[in-house]
């Protein structure tokens, strides 16, 4: 089966950076698409990112230009990168993925990816 694991989260100022990484293990299909998204106390899971295996990318509007996804297929990793934090950031933060299949806008919007890792928490302060 597939499995995500993500570390890298911590507290930080605002400003400032942080690398999330997704070890993931059971992608074994010639498509799947991969994303970060994430969820703060009292709000709806919100999409952050997506990839698939031709390094086509999608990104939400309120993080495009400050965070990258990217991936090592062969470290089997997924990776975030967080510049300019802000406290609005502040979340757990979940790498997601779905085998035999590609990304779709949709799937960035409502999170319609079955495989979920068990988050990492980000905390941002001013």
């Amino acid at each position: 089966q597939v499995q995500l694991a993500e570390s890298g989260g911590g507290s930080v100022q605002a400003g400032g950076s942080l690398r999330l990484s997704c070890q993931y293990s059971g992608l074994q299909g010639d498509r799947n698409c991969m994303g970060w998204f994430r969820q703060a106390p009292g709000k709806e899971r919100e999409g952050l990112a997506l990839v698939d295996v031709y390094g086509e990318k999608l990104y939400s509007a309120s993080v495009k230009g400050r965070f990258t996804i990217s991936k090592d297929v062969a470290e089997n990793t997924l990776y975030l990168q967080m510049n300019n934090l802000q406290p609005e950031d502040t979340a757990m933060y979940y790498c997601a993925a779905e085998d035999d299949a590609s990304c779709y806008s949709f799937k960035l919007r409502a999170g319609a990816l079955p495989n979920w890792g068990q988050g990492t928490q980000v905390a941002v302060s001013s």
